[in-house]
């Protein structure tokens, strides 16, 4: 990290203004020379950029972070030109003539992260940030970009760290005049923490859920609508809509901001029992969609209502809702419910009784995704990191010798630390940052 980088931090391609970052020692020098001198810190200066040989690159905004007040730590300018393809050659050009050398995705992040200027759950969260597709991910991202899930593991951490030297001072000093009952307390505390971290995980993924959106699957007999009903609620034409049964052959997906919550509806195949090979592998994907749906929208078909195939009658659980699609055809009034759960007559035609599906579905959505009153885990290896911090107290908790319940605090403080970038972070840095975009 003693190179110094520069990377194009704004969108790619003919844009109206490019933002070009640079970070490491000869920054500053880079910036002097080509603006004329390094301009005041922290404030944005007009200036015509020139290269090594005084060829005039751009006129633009330059802006001076020297270290350590900047995002990596180091010395950091921030070049805002026009989006042109030709100035963008140049001034790459020129960086490179001075010194410079283009960034690794993520490079910037794991200097600030080296500098100490952020944990590693803030570092993933710039991500989270970057792909936020609804207000609801926004909100999650930002406050874990904060600081909220990094503090919350850092104040875990600590008090294991405490719990820890407690009973290592009861093993070592063991003969000294030391406060009475210092094991039994650690043990207390260390009790709490393993209940205050169980119910931390017990939250049905929704950190998880929300980073990656539900899962809503369309499933049903053929002609039931569903593709209709998928581009009625998608608002154009993703999936192909016929009246001949077994059109849909492939999963169709599709991604929806509902009043904030990320969603990917899916289109299926229609169930049935087919002899001919292509329709039975779009039957089986449909299957298998049904095992992985967080909500499963099961579609019945209004022409043949009253009558419930078979296959729509194995899908009913708690997680489905029931509509009756083409209730414009309904003749009479249809039941409130099916099979003990709720009936939604709707129309993907005229639209009737769509607000009402999505006034259910939100609910449904904002059950699985909110809640809660601390921050949420967001990935996988946080979720295996506080597990295995859990199996390591509830073992220790077993223990009668004070030398292995230390130990398995030690285990559980490594764990809770690998979290934040504590310890043990060297295997998990490239597998982080790889999946940056340039220039962060």
């Amino acid at each position: 990290m003693q190179d110094s980088i520069f990377a194009l931090a704004s969108g790619s391609g003919r844009t109206a203004l490019a933002v070009y970052r640079l970070s490491g020692p000869l920054t500053g020098p880079a910036l002097a020379q080509l603006a004329g001198e390094v301009p005041p810190p922290r404030l944005a200066s007009l200036r015509l950029l020139r290269d090594k040989a005084g060829e005039e690159i751009d006129q633009g905004l330059v802006l001076w972070f020297p270290a350590p007040h900047s995002f990596t730590g180091e010395d950091v300018a921030e070049l805002h030109l026009h989006g042109g393809r030709a100035v963008g050659q140049a001034i790459m050009a020129a960086l490179v003539d001075l010194g410079l050398r283009p960034a690794e995705p993520g490079e910037f992040s794991r200097r600030a992260f080296a500098a100490g200027k952020l944990d590693l759950t803030q570092a993933e969260a710039i991500n989270d940030v970057i792909d936020a597709d609804t207000k609801a991910q926004r909100r999650q991202a930002l406050a874990q970009l904060q600081g909220a899930l990094g503090t919350l593991y850092e104040g875990w951490r600590q008090r294991l760290l405490r719990a820890q030297a407690h009973m290592e001072a009861a093993i070592d000093f063991a003969d000294e005049d030391l406060p009475a009952g210092l094991l039994d307390r650690a043990k207390a505390d260390l009790a709490q923490l393993a209940r205050e971290i169980s119910a931390h995980l017990a939250d049905q993924g929704r950190g998880e859920r929300l980073r990656d959106g539900l899962r809503v699957v369309l499933l049903g007999a053929p002609n039931a609508g569903k593709s209709s009903l998928l581009n009625h609620l998608t608002g154009r034409e993703a999936a192909i809509v016929s009246a001949v049964a077994g059109t849909t052959r492939d999963v169709i997906e599709v991604g929806l901001d509902l009043a904030g919550y990320p969603l990917t509806l899916a289109d299926t195949a229609g169930l049935r029992e087919v002899a001919e090979s292509i329709e039975q592998e779009g039957v089986r994907r449909a299957r298998a969609q049904a095992e992985m749906a967080d909500i499963k929208l099961v579609v019945l078909d209004g022409e043949q209502w009253p009558q419930l195939d078979a296959e729509s009658r194995t899908l009913l659980d708690e997680d489905c809702l029931v509509l009756l699609n083409k209730a414009d055809l309904l003749r009479d009034e249809p039941p409130r419910e099916v099979a003990g759960h709720p009936l939604f007559a709707v129309s993907a035609k005229t639209g009737e009784g769509i607000d009402a599906l999505l006034v259910r579905l939100e609910a449904m959505a904002r059950d699985r995704l909110s809640g809660g009153s601390g921050p949420a885990l967001t990935r996988a290896r946080h979720r295996a990191a506080l597990s295995e911090a859990v199996a390591a107290l509830e073992r220790g908790s077993q223990q009668t010798l004070p030398e292995l319940m230390a130990e398995d605090v030690r285990v559980a403080a490594r764990a809770i630390g690998r979290i934040t970038g504590r310890v043990d972070v060297e295997a998990m840095l490239d597998i982080i940052f790889r999946e940056f975009c340039i220039g962060k």
